[in-house]
């Protein structure tokens, strides 16, 4: 069978994910024959793990910004250990051995066949040219094909891209409404942009309902459970860290461990937000600087905390409080807020949600320190809320786990 038939037929999911299945299955079965139960348990709890795995990748990956490939791994690892431990915690006989094969062999499969089903996950579009179509293809995740006059409804395989802010002629008027009455997607140019980049458009967010920005109440309901619940079955990891780590800050400098300092949450209202002290103690009446402007002041242990993100662990209980959330923008000083609600668009509508310990802007942006950067931040900020949703949060966990590995954006 040629390559490309081979990748015609893993392009369907469906034959994907059973030929997956079957690889896996008979790989195991020649690694450890079916005779113990532990061994058929632990078979089942594999093809459980494939299955979630299967379901999670292409969720998260609907954001055009994401690279399935780079999610595989932290995917495939995480569901597994969440089914060893609920194994071990309900007693079920199972062979540990089986299962670290099982998610070896897992991964191996969804790496391998996510780089032969690289081109057909692309989202191919057509457009009419009223815009820089070329400002499109050139982010990779997405084929926008040029459609030439006169336009034909046949050509139009995927979605239309048109931009609707510019004038158009009654023919291609007349071809948007056709396709919409022929349930052909119509995209906005903006729109497609806005994924790609993962950032909202601030020069044309007037235009848009601010009913967009509102995340919805019964989500971030499950929102403030499912964080809770992590912070509280981590802390038997996370309390001890925190409690060396405060060790280490006492015996280096003079000071208190803690460092409390007064934050903007939702709605705008102030709150307390606790880290762990990086920098020497601040001479009383000094003016508010951004990190930035203050690495003379970083210890030793500053430094290093600062790097894996461990002087935002405190936070945790700022979330169990209720003033944050694991995830959403990050927090400014009052100082900074007034400065910026003056200089930039729209940045108040950053307070609609609760600030977060780590953010999407965080992750993709990295650290703002002047007001050119912040209107960049804020942009990044309006995307979450505007998308806000449990795979973007999960999104945003995994490239966490890479930011705290790389220390890509620690200041």
């Amino acid at each position: 069978m040629s390559v490309k038939k081979v990748q015609k037929l893993l392009s369907n999911s469906y034959v994907c994910h059973i030929t997956g299945i079957l690889i896996v299955v008979s790989i195991l079965y020649v690694l450890f024959p079916f005779k113990p139960e532990t061994v058929v348990n632990s078979v089942w709890i594999t093809l459980g793990c494939y299955i979630i795995s299967a379901i999670v990748l292409p969720k998260i990956s609907t954001y055009l910004l994401v690279e399935r490939k780079y999610y595989i791994l932290p995917v495939v690892v995480t569901v597994f250990v969440i089914a060893m431990s609920l194994v071990f915690f309900t007693r079920i006989d199972y062979s540990r051995s089986v299962l670290i094969y099982g998610g070896i062999i897992s991964f191996l499969w969804f790496y391998i066949t996510s780089l032969i089903r690289q081109e057909s996950q692309r989202l191919v579009l057509f457009a009419i040219p009223n815009f820089d179509i070329k400002s499109l293809n050139q982010k990779g995740r997405v084929r926008v094909i040029e459609l030439k006059q006169p336009y034909n409804i046949a050509d139009v395989k995927g979605g239309l891209v048109v931009d609707l802010h510019r004038n158009l002629t009654s023919e291609s008027e007349k071809f948007v409404a056709d396709c919409s009455l022929a349930n052909i997607s119509v995209f906005h140019a903006k729109s497609i942009k806005e994924m790609l980049e993962g950032k909202v458009q601030t020069e044309h967010l007037s235009e848009n309902a601010i009913g967009t920005l509102l995340p919805n109440p019964l989500y971030m309901t499950f929102k403030r459970f499912w964080e809770s619940l992590i912070i509280i079955a981590f802390f038997p990891i996370t309390l001890p860290i925190m409690a060396i780590t405060a060790i280490f800050i006492k015996l280096e400098n003079p000071g208190p461990a803690m460092f409390i300092q007064e934050r903007v949450g939702q709605g705008g209202k102030v709150f307390r937000i606790y880290k762990f002290r990086s920098m020497t103690i601040k001479e009383a009446g000094a003016e508010d600087k951004f990190a930035t402007q203050e690495q003379a002041r970083v210890t030793k242990v500053g430094k290093v905390i600062r790097k894996v993100r461990i002087d935002e662990l405190p936070q945790f209980f700022n979330v169990l409080k209720g003033d944050m959330s694991l995830i959403g923008p990050r927090p400014e000083q009052d100082s900074f807020v007034k400065q910026f609600e003056k200089e930039i668009p729209f940045y108040g509508y950053r307070h609609m949600v609760k600030p977060g310990i780590t953010g999407w802007a965080q992750v993709v942006q990295g650290y703002a320190d002047d007001t050119e950067s912040t209107t960049e931040k804020v942009a990044y900020d309006l995307y979450y809320i505007k998308h806000l949703s449990f795979w973007l949060d999960i999104n945003i966990v995994f490239k966490t786990i890479r930011t705290m590995l790389t220390g890509f954006g620690a200041k």
